[in-house]
């Protein structure tokens, strides 16, 4: 992957907190929801670059099951570029 830029970037308190909060809902970080908006902005608009590379994948790695030889995609990886969707709570049922 190609070094990322570092910007500097000044906002209004109150939309910091907006897009903090925002980002949070959905398990981002605040920078890495500001990247998203901006990717969909620029693609709306049809100006985001065809080699424009994925999103970085943020986390841990997906945890392998004992004894499987299989790589992240058989343990429920998001392919790069994509918005991963949080599952639901589990309930615990006594």
């Amino acid at each position: 992957m190609a070094e990322r830029k570092n910007i500097l970037l000044r906002l209004d308190p109150a939309v910091h907190d907006a897009l903090a909060r925002w980002a949070g809902d959905e398990l981002r970080s605040t920078t890495a929801q500001i990247e998203l908006v901006l990717r969909r902005a620029l693609a709306d608009a049809g100006r985001l670059p065809s080699n424009v590379g994925g999103l970085p994948r943020r986390g841990r790695p997906p945890k392998a099951e004992p004894g499987s030889e299989a790589g992240p995609e058989a343990a429920g990886a998001v392919a790069e570029g994509s918005v991963p969707t949080p599952a639901p709570p589990s309930v615990n049922e006594h």
